[in-house]
């Protein structure tokens, strides 16, 4: 089975900055694809940021050019630089995997995804 465990959420004033990080392990790690998913009380899971096993991307429109996914191989760890939080990017983050080889976009839709993380909480004030 696959495992996602999450770390590095947090509470922080709006403006700032927060690191999050994915472990991942039970499985081929260059085999899958993989994202960052957040959901507000509330609201429904929604994608934020996504990484192909060949480096493709994408990111939701509201978080572009403030968040930034990246994947280490070699660890097997998935991270989140998130810059210039605001209180509406507060939301339990989860982390989840899917196949990789996407040939259009890299997919943000949670049904896409079967594996999941357990969630971190990102706080904004």
């Amino acid at each position: 089975d696959v495992q996602l465990v999450e770390s590095g959420g947090g509470s922080v004033q709006a403006g700032g900055s927060l690191r999050l990080s994915c472990a991942a392990s039970g499985y081929t790690y260059s085999s899958y694809c993989l994202g960052w998913f957040r959901q507000a009380p509330g609201k429904e899971r929604e994608g934020v940021a996504a990484i192909d096993s060949d480096g493709s991307t994408s990111y939701a429109d509201s978080v572009k050019g403030r968040f930034s996914i990246s994947r280490n191989a070699a660890e097997k760890m998935l991270y989140l630089q998130m810059n210039d939080l605001n209180p509406d990017d507060t939301a339990v983050y989860y982390c989840a995997a899917t196949r990789s080889g996407w040939t259009a976009a890299v997919p943000l839709g949670r049904y896409e995804y079967t594996y999941w993380g357990q969630g971190t909480q990102v706080t904004v004030s």
